[in-house]
């Protein structure tokens, strides 16, 4: 079966994030500026999902719902069939998206004031989660090893304080594309319990992994230490079902899951149905030949987007394990941030996420979303390689 992923559709006059803030957040107004920051993609999700919503758009009844053991089958056969990871049911807790799950740890386990500890440059809604909390960010930085990114541990031990009681941990890594091997995933944990933290572990973009890389979840690599680890997935990422905000809690240790029970409770909080039904027919197998697909697609614009930025002298895109998220170094331009941050804007016309968005050791680098058509991948290049001609 064939997809499609290059057919151009407008998402303008949508409510779409990531086309119709242009302006306001950007300054970018007319049909020629590109979105390229919001981590959403800009081609269409499964045929099976679609179908999913047209058949309950047939069926014209959008009630109160009740009880979804097909939901969490679902859930549980895809991370047995994509990741080796065997899961329970019972396991399963519902967020509102990951953003609302992240916010959920943070304030379960961590009362105002304490230590919240993140490796960064890392996904920048980590540090605002906490700070919105009233909960302290403790960053410790990843150390730049040539092409990646590696633990620090010793250093992150330093700087810690005592009051801490979570980490929040990317994996795969926002906005580097880092798979961690199981080595490291183990480390993490080890330090994690050393320091009475409890691990959230942040793996949404699990799925986007390319050929040559193999995803590891932490729970599969440090099954010692679930006790005290909490791992959060969605199909949002994967399937661009992101504006649905729904996202999983994994939680196998019952404290910890009574806990959450507890706080969700509190919220009154329960899934959308129609999410529900779409995430259902995500994780099913003509879902994951979607995927397939859409990787190869990605696999593409990776090589066309890396090719024309490492051709510009002074500028490298580290090379992407996994995610869509290209993150591209302008240090050897020797230019400052608001200068690279102008040419995009000005002379490229093309909103990216700012690389100091991301903590310590983004300063000198931007975030280009390739989740879209191979048109305006090369559209994007062909910008960037004009506005930065000066170099060549």
């Amino acid at each position: 079966m064939e997809f499609d992923f290059d057919t151009v559709i407008d998402r303008r006059g949508t409510h779409a994030s990531k086309w119709d803030k242009l302006e306001r957040l950007y300054g970018l107004a007319g049909d020629d500026a590109l979105g390229m920051w919001t981590a959403d993609s800009d081609y269409p999700t499964a045929p099976c999902v679609i179908e999913t919503v047209r058949r309950a758009a047939d069926h014209g009844v959008f009630g109160y719902s009740w009880d979804h053991p097909a939901y969490l089958a679902a859930i549980r056969w895809w991370m047995q069939f994509r990741h080796d990871w065997e899961i329970d049911t019972d396991w399963i807790l519902t967020s509102q998206g990951l953003g609302h799950a992240i916010a959920c740890c943070v304030t379960t386990w961590a009362k105002p004031g304490e230590g919240v500890v993140i490796f960064s440059p890392v996904y920048h809604e980590f540090a605002l989660k906490v700070n919105k909390a009233g909960r302290r960010v403790v960053e410790c930085p990843l150390v730049r090893e040539g092409d990646s990114y590696a633990l620090d541990l010793d250093d992150a031990q330093s700087r810690l304080r005592g009051d801490e009681k979570v980490l929040l941990w990317c994996s795969p890594q926002n906005p580097s594309g880092r798979i961690w091997t199981p080595q490291e995933l183990c480390a993490v944990a080890e330090f994690a319990e050393r320091n009475g933290l409890i691990l959230v572990s942040d793996e949404v973009h699990h799925d986007l992994v390319y050929p040559g890389n193999r995803f590891v979840p932490m729970d599969v690599a440090a099954p010692d230490f679930r006790h005290s680890t909490v791992t959060l997935t969605a199909a949002s990422k994967t399937f661009n079902i992101a504006g649905q905000r729904t996202g999983n809690m994994i939680i196998p240790d019952t404290t910890l899951r009574a806990d959450m029970k507890q706080t969700l409770r509190k919220m009154d909080y329960s899934p959308g149905a129609l999410a529900i039904d779409m995430i259902t027919a995500a994780y099913s197998p003509d879902g994951a030949r979607w995927v397939d697909a859409q990787i190869a697609h990605l696999e593409g614009n990776r090589a066309v987007f890396d090719a024309a930025m490492n051709a510009i002298p002074g500028v490298w895109s580290m090379p992407l394990q996994s995610t869509y998220l290209a993150w591209v170094d302008f240090s050897g331009t020797g230019m400052a941030h608001d200068e690279i941050e102008r040419r995009f804007r000005e002379e490229a016309r093309i909103a990216v996420s700012p690389g100091p968005g991301f903590g310590a050791g983004g300063e000198t680098f931007q975030r280009i979303n390739l989740a879209t058509q191979r048109a305006r991948v090369i559209d994007a290049a062909e910008r960037l390689t004009r506005a930065f001609s000066d170099l060549q």
